[in-house]
């Protein structure tokens, strides 16, 4: 296969060059000429890839290392296809925008997460992981404020973090199996097992090491959270899915990222935040659809992710437009947009329906799979679990981002509909939402693994359309008594806590601790010092005791006699 890659190119160098090219181009035209181009040229290069048939690789050997920098298979296929989709829409709702280092770091970054998923072999995957975690932390730190650059620090800590137990985890690996290729790990590779999926879990936002992402991702620029949204985490379960699929504690592990953020979301006040707690809840449902491991299971986190990509790249994009007119994302200033902003308004129902799973939407389709394999498996328990996760996305995503924002008491705001740009790119992810939804065999023809099942039956739109009209009934009930959570003007940290107070605490307690020993040393040092210094000059200036007590003749002989003593040594040694 080789020889075809000869007239191939790997589409996420394409992006890549776009980046930098972006970096040094004045004109703003031209930079959003070139974002556009690059997308519409990757996917010219993936579809002439795609034709070579399932399986295409790249091998180069380098200082007696073999490396396998690009394969393009069934699995990395529909990744690369969905990141080039989610590079053309960025760069369309990013058009009105005058930022040159915004626009440059924005298409490296994807054009990192598109490296990282044709990677082949774990030193390629290693780099391009980090080169995303530095290229993305600039849309957060681009906003500007005190608590953006907080944030974009503890970002970057804890991915930079992740790429070094990735790297740790790959070196032991090799020194076990003397390769570096990039297959199927799992926990039976011992202590480098778990470092790799702990640094695949912090990109994945694990429990307990996920609290950067409602940090940062707030507090992106209004582009840079829909840029965010789309590569980082679906990187992540790519790598999930390839290294570990069928490692069963990634079963609870999902679960658990599925259900624990419907309680957050609930009661956040930031719908920004309400959305990235949504992340990691759908983040939740592709893990346990790994963790099952069988080809259904694959095929539903595949598929998941592909529609998700798009569904929340919408919702936070009518976020985005929310914030562009209004200067908030806060539900307790908001409300009644649907009068000025009504387009934007009717692509954020589409976006909240897909997420919800409604029959004909992107999610209904997508999450099936997942459910239809854990249920295969007889995991009942967890199969009940994401069904009560899947209400409770409705109720956060589905519901409380459009009443809030649009139809809620009227905030009066009066602003203008969202720019044509920021329309367009709804509009398109609208439309592949619903594309997908109804024409399914189209993605499910992309998925890894040949595929016959059926979401379309009497049984599932039956079951699916009672859970979201009993989850409607609930949150009109719930409203109509006063006792839906109230949108109040706080943050919810849910783990973070345990970083910002006792952690905080204890990082100002060691800190100072260290600059005690630090003074402490460094006047004792300087003491030192000062006791040597004072002992040369005594010694060897011109008015010290040396000088004083010994004539330049008698210095001059006992020079002579060292250097003596030192050539008969030479001498006896030969």
């Amino acid at each position: 296969m080789t020889e075809l890659l000869g007239n191939a190119i790997n589409p996420a160098w394409v992006i890549l060059a776009a980046g930098l090219l972006i970096a040094a181009l004045p004109w703003h035209h031209a930079r959003k000429s070139v974002m556009l181009l690059a997308p519409v040229l990757a996917l010219y290069f993936w579809l002439r890839m795609n034709a070579f048939g399932d399986f295409a690789h790249m091998d180069i050997d380098t200082i007696g290392i073999s490396l396998t920098t690009f394969r393009f298979d069934g699995l990395s296929r529909i990744w690369g296809l969905i990141f080039i989709i989610a590079a053309f829409l960025n760069a369309i709702y990013a058009l009105h925008e005058r930022d040159r280092l915004q626009d440059s770091m924005s298409v490296l970054y994807g054009g990192a997460a598109m490296a990282a998923v044709f990677a082949g072999d774990l030193i390629t995957l290693f780099v391009f992981w980090e080169i995303t975690a530095f290229t993305s932390v600039f849309l957060i730190w681009r906003t500007g404020t005190a608590a953006a650059r907080n944030a974009g620090i503890r970002y970057l800590v804890m991915h930079i973090a992740s790429g070094v137990l990735l790297l740790a985890g790959a070196v032991l690996l090799h020194a076990q199996t003397g390769s570096w290729a990039f297959e199927h790990i799992g926990l039976e590779a011992g202590l480098a097992g778990w470092l790799i999926l702990i640094g695949f879990g912090v990109k994945a936002a694990f429990p307990l090491l996920h609290s950067w992402l409602q940090d940062a991702y707030p507090k992106a620029t209004i582009t840079g959270a829909v840029v965010l949204s789309a590569f980082t985490t679906k990187m992540a379960i790519y790598a999930l899915a390839r290294g570990y699929a069928g490692t069963e504690i990634l079963i609870y592990v999902g679960v658990i990222m599925a259900l624990f953020p419907v309680f957050f979301a609930v009661i956040e006040n930031d719908l920004r935040r309400v959305l990235s707690f949504s992340i990691n809840n759908q983040l939740g449902f592709m893990v346990v659809g790994i963790g099952v491991g069988t080809s259904l299971g694959i095929n539903g986190a595949a598929a998941h992710a592909f529609a998700d990509v798009l569904f929340k790249g919408l919702l936070f994009m009518s976020m985005g437009a929310v914030l562009y007119r209004t200067g908030t994302t806060k539900a307790s200033e908001l409300g009644g947009l649907f009068r000025s902003m009504p387009i934007t308004a009717f692509f954020c129902l589409i976006g909240a329906g897909a997420i919800s799973a409604f029959p004909f939407l992107s999610a209904f389709v997508t999450k099936a799979l997942i459910l239809a394999a854990v249920a295969d498996e007889g995991h009942w328990i967890i199969w009940l679990a994401l069904v009560f996760a899947s209400a409770g996305v409705l109720e956060h995503a589905g519901i409380k981002i459009p009443y809030f924002s649009f139809f809620a008491h009227d905030s009066g705001r009066r602003v203008k509909e969202a720019p044509w740009n920021m329309l367009l790119a709804m509009g398109i992810a609208a439309f592949l939402s619903v594309f997908i939804g109804v024409n399914h065999r189209w993605l499910y023809a992309l998925l890894p693994y040949a595929n016959n099942y059926e979401p379309y039956t009497l049984g599932h739109i039956v079951g699916q359309m009672q859970l979201l009209l009993a989850a409607i009934f609930a949150f009109a009930l719930l409203m109509r008594l006063g006792w839906y959570p109230s949108e109040k003007r706080m943050t919810i940290l849910d783990v973070d806590w345990f970083w910002r107070k006792p952690g905080k605490a204890i990082g100002q307690w060691a800190y100072a601790i260290i600059a005690r020993l630090w003074a402490h040393s460094m006047r004792g040092l300087s003491t030192s010092f000062r006791s040597i210094s004072t002992m040369l000059a005594i010694f060897l200036s011109p008015n010290g005791g040396i000088s004083r007590s010994f004539p330049a003749g008698a210095l001059a002989g006992w020079a002579a006699a060292f250097l003596t003593l030192a050539l008969m040594a030479v001498y006896m040694a030969n």
